[in-house]
């Protein structure tokens, strides 16, 4: 969602620095004949026909990948704000009664014959949104995390289901899971190279990304649309940064460990940056998983005062230590030495390389979705850490699973 604010790495670079991989830009622009029966709408050898909701910073820029690569076609677009509406419509030559503004906007968007949505708001209004999409026929492109709370944890995973046995594509973005460095690393843990797993770490440490709306927020804080522009400081829009931004950190030590933990003990509150809002700006939590194995998250969203910033795990074994960084270093020491390298373009990689599947899925007749599954267990241990924290006490998965607690923000005002 918001874009990260990570100063010295990738993620905090423009996008005209950013260069495509050659790999990943090859696979983009190499364009499969599609079977009409596999796009809704249209015919063999055209493109797909998408449909973007969500106009903000990451909607407007991942809507130039889609045109990039090639194999889609922007015909309309969706957000609360007209003033995005406006500006992504003069961007991309989309005419008037293709843009939809307003909170039912998207609505109207699934309306007008669009294949695929790529779906870029608030994540409090993913699970509607995503699951309108699948109810539409339309495949479904979804920004990360899935969803707030457990209850649209739970409305995604049916999605994922719905849509395979719809034969329609829903792709969950993470880029992480796309890097071959990491994909390799990872391999090889699974396979043993480390040796028996001893314990972890993952940290995210960064500024706060929505800074520039602390004066709005002072100034109007009763204004439910001020709240709509600065939603990374309202705990129901995102989910809290341990759910909206630190699912990255936490997204890799779910891959590393390949199951859910048994359960969390957390802490954090709002102390360092001013009092606007209701997120919180840093967490801790000790999560605790089978065979003894436990894995230590600390996350913060505020000045460092240079300490260094970024998105790191690294996982101790018996023959070795993983360590990753998001834009940084990926490489395992140890008695099985695996070099990797540098993950410097990683968040336009990523993007570009799952744009890149979504087509290729759709075109292929690939309906397996596999991405939701892991994506969905990753938000949910955010939401683990989140709730051990709120509360101040152990919270088991197993309690987790049955939480029924939905987070809802204030609409009331908002245009329909």
């Amino acid at each position: 969602m918001a874009r990260k604010n990570l100063k010295g790495t990738a993620a905090n670079q423009t996008v005209s620095r950013r260069q495509f991989m050659t790999q990943a830009g090859a696979a983009a622009l190499s364009l499969t004949i599609l079977r009409p029966e596999l796009v809704k709408g249209t015919q063999a050898n055209s493109r797909i026909k998408l449909g973007v909701i969500g106009l903000g910073g990451r909607g407007a820029w991942i809507a130039g990948l889609f045109q990039k690569h090639g194999g889609y076609e922007l015909v309309a677009g969706a957000d609360y704000f007209r003033d995005r509406v406006d500006a992504f419509g003069a961007k991309f030559s989309i005419p008037s009664p293709m843009l939809f503004a307003g909170l039912s906007g998207y609505q109207r968007l699934l309306e007008t014959g669009v294949d695929a949505v790529a779906i870029e708001t608030p994540p409090y209004f993913h699970p509607e949104q995503a699951a309108a999409g699948v109810d539409a026929g339309v495949h479904v492109y979804l920004a990360k995390p899935a969803a707030v709370d457990v209850p649209g944890c739970h409305v995604i995973s049916e999605c994922g289901k719905k849509a395979t046995a719809r034969k329609r594509a829903f792709l969950i973005d993470f880029q992480t899971r796309t890097n071959p460095l990491f994909i390799e690393a990872l391999k090889r843990v699974h396979q043993g190279d480390i040796g028996e797993l001893v314990f972890g770490e993952a940290i995210y440490h960064a500024d706060c990304p929505f800074e520039q709306w602390y004066d709005l927020l002072t100034k109007d804080p009763g204004n439910p649309e001020a709240w709509m522009r600065g939603w990374g400081l309202d705990r129901a829009l995102s989910g809290d940064m341990i759910t909206e931004q630190d699912i990255h950190a936490l997204d890799v030590m779910n891959w590393i460990m390949q199951t859910p933990p048994l359960y969390a003990i957390g802490s954090g509150g709002l102390t360092a940056r001013p009092k606007i809002g209701t997120c919180w700006d840093h967490f801790s939590v000790y999560y605790q998983y089978p065979n003894k194995v436990a894995f230590q998250f600390s996350g913060r969203q505020f000045n460092g005062y240079g300490t260094p910033e970024g998105i790191k795990n690294r996982m101790f074994g018996s023959k070795g230590v993983l360590e990753t960084e998001y834009g940084g270093n990926v490489l395992i020491r140890g008695e099985n030495f695996f070099r990797g390298g540098k993950t410097a373009e990683i968040y336009e990689e990523g993007a570009v390389n799952n744009i890149a599947t979504f087509y290729k899925n759709i075109a292929g007749g690939d309906f397996g979705n596999p991405t939701v599954a892991p994506s969905v267990q990753s938000n949910l241990i955010t939401i683990l850490g989140r709730k051990s924290a709120y509360e101040n006490r152990l919270v088991t998965w197993d309690e987790l699973g049955k939480d029924k607690e939905k987070l809802i923000p204030n609409l009331k005002g908002l245009k329909d």
